[in-house]
């Protein structure tokens, strides 16, 4: 490296200025050798060359389009190198990545849709799966209503991936444990029994297909179920008194885990 003054080059802060790469990038690629100034003033100074500033250039734009620095040195330096060859390779991995970010934006549109409406399903995929005394109205109403807890957080997560296969396989997995509490309040299955407590692990195992179930929130869900007139009439419409029989088993069944159903909390 021959002795140069100023007027000879660019020193390292004009050609980052240049070419709007930091100094530090500079530097880095003279220590590896992808990018060398080829003169250095008296004073210690290291200038970059028409020459040098047009391999920063290429340089510059192969990192545009992705290339590794390695591969950038080797398209530079080796004379056999197919070019084209590695810029077609880079395309395609380029290709790949716009449409995992076509996929990616397409789940965040479906992530937001669900924390905002709950379902995604239309009117007509609502009441093929839940059944024609299904309200479409109703995910809204849980949204102004429960919009700001965990549970709902969950539960939009959940069905932004959710197909209406999945769902219909949720609905007849709870269909079939409503119809097996009823059964067992037909039997005489006593609360807190081993039949009872199964039936009330079920439930909260299906239940949480949803949103996690506690066995605390599963006691204020039996409350309700009772209390609320919408959800007990929905449960005495299966067998009446079926709220109030659901309500006992899982007071039950939480007692012998050490919970006590009057100051069980939403947790």
């Amino acid at each position: 490296m021959r002795d140069a003054t100023d007027a000879d080059g660019l020193t390292v802060g004009q050609a980052s200025k240049r070419l709007g790469v930091t100094v530090r990038a500079l530097h880095h690629w003279d220590e590896i050798g992808l990018a060398r100034p080829s003169l250095r003033t008296a004073s210690g100074y290291r200038l970059y060359t028409a020459g040098d500033l047009e391999r920063l250039q290429r340089i510059v734009v192969y990192r545009e389009v992705g290339l590794g620095l390695d591969t950038i040195q080797a398209v530079l330096d080796d004379s056999t190198a197919d070019v084209p060859a590695a810029l077609r390779a880079q395309r395609a991995q380029v290709a790949e990545r716009i449409d995992r970010l076509r996929q990616l934006s397409a789940g965040l549109d479906r992530m937001i849709d669900a924390h905002e409406h709950g379902l995604l399903l239309t009117a007509e995929q609502q009441a093929e799966i839940f059944g024609p005394q299904w309200n479409p109205d109703w995910p809204a109403e849980a949204r102004q209503r429960y919009g700001d807890t965990p549970q709902w957080r969950q539960y939009a997560e959940r069905s932004a991936s959710r197909s209406p296969e999945e769902w219909q396989a949720i609905t007849e997995a709870v269909a079939d444990v409503d119809r097996a509490l009823a059964d067992a309040m037909d039997a005489d299955v006593a609360p807190g029994s081993p039949e009872a407590n199964r039936l009330v692990e079920r439930h909260r195992e299906v239940f949480s297909s949803y949103f996690p179930l506690t066995r605390q929130m599963q006691v204020c869900l039996g409350r309700r179920y009772e209390a609320d007139p919408g959800f007990a009439a929905h449960y005495d419409g299966i067998r009446t008194g079926l709220a109030t029989w659901f309500r006992r088993v899982v007071d039950a069944s939480a007692r012998a885990h050490g919970i006590d159903p009057d100051t069980a909390t939403w947790e």
